[in-house]
């Protein structure tokens, strides 16, 4: 299953690589992909249930990584 969320201030090229390489790294994701133009993260898992814990810790990278920056409800 794909999600799609929306970043919001991710001012940093170089952060959102960084994000993305951690976000990839969370136990579930498939891969994970930032696109720093349209300021879109795109999560894809392997189970949908676990979704909503993948996405609060992909949360707390976004907001360690680059401290303005957060996912979008």
């Amino acid at each position: 299953m794909k999600k799609v969320l929306r970043l919001k201030n991710l001012g940093c090229a170089h952060c959102a690589d960084t994000m993305q390489r951690k976000i990839c790294k969370i136990e579930g994701v498939r891969d994970a992909k930032i696109a720093f133009m349209t300021q879109r993260l795109t999560i894809e898992v392997d189970d949908e249930q676990k979704l909503p814990e993948i996405i609060e810790q992909a949360r707390k990278i976004v907001a360690q990584t680059e401290k303005n920056c957060y996912i979008e409800d």
